[in-house]
């Protein structure tokens, strides 16, 4: 797939983004382990040179894994000579490499997890925990009033997209208090909601066509039986787990077949803004949503597990400013036909989740671990 990309690459390109934007600028007579690397692993920063082409990233087959190490290594050692810097230009772009260094590790995941996911093998990544069976309460909604709530700008670190601070008008709405689950989205499918174009949006109902879709990404029908890929292997599907690897376009068409809508970004934040960071990250090793925790009358699984996609237009904020340079291509020049998503996942670092972070991705996209959650207006 075009999107996905090499472990190796993943790796060189984070090296390359501390050597490119930091190391280069700050170390008189610096010199790369190899110059074509400068091509070789430029994602899309023009301001440095052309990029290789995304698509045939899968084609490099040199350099090795070993290769890639030692430059790794190699930009590394030279890190090391700037990290106690009290330059203020030179500690923000050393944190916002760790950053992106973090979207890269959930990335790698992602990628191999569409490499394995498509091998008729189904390889196992990571053997299977042993679960305790939970099932899942009946899904109610939690009601917001509305009012001017502030949205973006972070306290400690935050990408240029979520800032500045400002104020936004909510009317009344309501937040589903979990995810959809793997079990309710197979009801939409039993009711023939990959067959009814009334349900999905025009460019949605195209892609149903165009890609032959008929379940999320990696479901598999075996035997009148529905399983799933995981990276621990290929298992029969958990009706009360939610349901991961949805695009924005099935997101909206089940939301239209149950009579409500998705959320915006900004009911999202405000919904969440009380709400410690807590659910199924990177760190338990699970590679999976998780089951949903009790409710005790609380919103729940606004944290990792999945990416939630909302209705919102991934646009800049009022008084948005991009970074100063190269580093301004960042994240604004993609502010066009991509939609947002909250919340983190279960391949997001712990650390790397927080209230204002806003991920954005294509419509059609689904192989990032995105789910659903559901919202509707009330009445004032």
């Amino acid at each position: 797939m075009d999107d996905a990309s090499p472990p190796k690459w993943h790796l060189a390109h984070t090296t390359w983004f501390f050597e490119t934007f930091i190391l280069k600028s700050e170390l008189s007579g610096y010199r790369s382990v190899d110059e074509r690397y400068e091509y070789l692993f430029n994602s899309y920063y023009n301001g440095v040179g052309n990029p290789f082409p995304r698509p045939k990233r899968g084609y490099l087959s040199r350099p090795t894994v070993a290769e890639v190490m030692d430059y790794r290594e190699s930009v590394d050692e030279q890190m090391e000579t700037l990290l106690g810097s009290e330059n203020p230009d030179v500690v923000s772009r050393v944190i916002l490499g760790l950053n992106h260094e973090q979207q890269h590790q959930e990335l790698l995941l992602t990628d191999l997890k569409y490499n394995f996911g498509n091998n008729p093998l189904y390889p196992v990544y990571r053997e299977r925990a042993e679960e305790n069976p939970a099932g899942s309460a009946d899904m109610t909604f939690v009601s917001f009033d509305g009012g001017i709530s502030a949205i973006g700008g972070p306290e400690g670190f935050g990408f240029d997209n979520e800032y500045p601070c400002h104020e936004v008008l909510l009317q009344p709405f309501a937040l589903a208090d979990r995810l959809v689950t793997n079990g309710e989205y197979l009801e939409f499918i039993q009711d023939g909601g990959y067959e009814r174009a009334e349900l999905w949006l025009s460019e949605g109902w195209a892609t149903v066509l165009d890609d032959a879709w008929s379940h999320p990404l990696y479901w598999r029908a075996v035997e009148g039986e529905w399983f799933e890929y995981r990276l621990d292997g290929l298992s029969r599907l958990d009706p009360h787990l939610p349901v991961v690897h949805a695009s924005a376009h099935e997101a909206f068409a089940y939301a239209t077949w149950k009579g409500v809508r998705l959320p915006t970004e900004f009911e999202w934040e405000r919904a969440a803004q009380d709400l410690d960071v807590e659910g199924t990250f990177v760190e338990s090793g699970r590679y999976h949503p998780g089951h949903c925790p009790e409710s005790g009358g609380l919103i729940r699984q606004m944290y990792g597990d999945v990416w939630q996609w909302t209705g919102s237009s991934y646009g800049p904020y009022p008084g948005y400013k991009t970074l100063p340079g190269t580093l301004g291509e960042y994240n604004g020049k993609f502010m066009s036909s991509q939609l947002v998503l909250r919340g983190a996942s279960c391949a997001t670092p712990r650390d790397h989740a927080r209230l204002t972070y806003r991920n954005f991705f294509y419509p059609a996209d689904r192989w990032q671990f995105s789910g659903i959650r559901l919202a509707k207006g009330l009445p004032e």
